[in-house]
């Protein structure tokens, strides 16, 4: 693939068909995000990829089942808490 995927990256399923070596049905879901927990510098027997990718569920898959998705950018800003304002009490 031309992107590279590592541990700890989200990628998103856009692949559900039969597992295309034992045809068996796959228990991704379409459109749902994984995260990679290994990859797997090894040739899948289907020949379109170069590496499978571990995602937690049953064995690992080929790298075209998935689509890699961008990190995010924006980072969390500490924000300041509103507290009630004091009022004097003029007489």
């Amino acid at each position: 693939m031309s992107y590279a995927v590592g541990p700890g990256d989200l990628v998103l399923c856009v692949d559900v068909a039969p597992n295309h070596v034992t045809g068996r049905p796959v228990p991704l879901v379409y459109g749902e995000t994984y995260r990679v927990l290994a990859v797997m510098e090894f040739a899948c027997p289907c020949g379109r990829s170069d590496a499978l990718l571990d995602v937690g569920i049953d064995f690992a898959w080929c790298q075209t089942r998935f689509r890699l998705l961008p990190k995010p950018k924006s980072k969390a800003k500490p924000r300041s808490v509103e507290r009630p304002k004091e009022k004097e009490t003029v007489r």
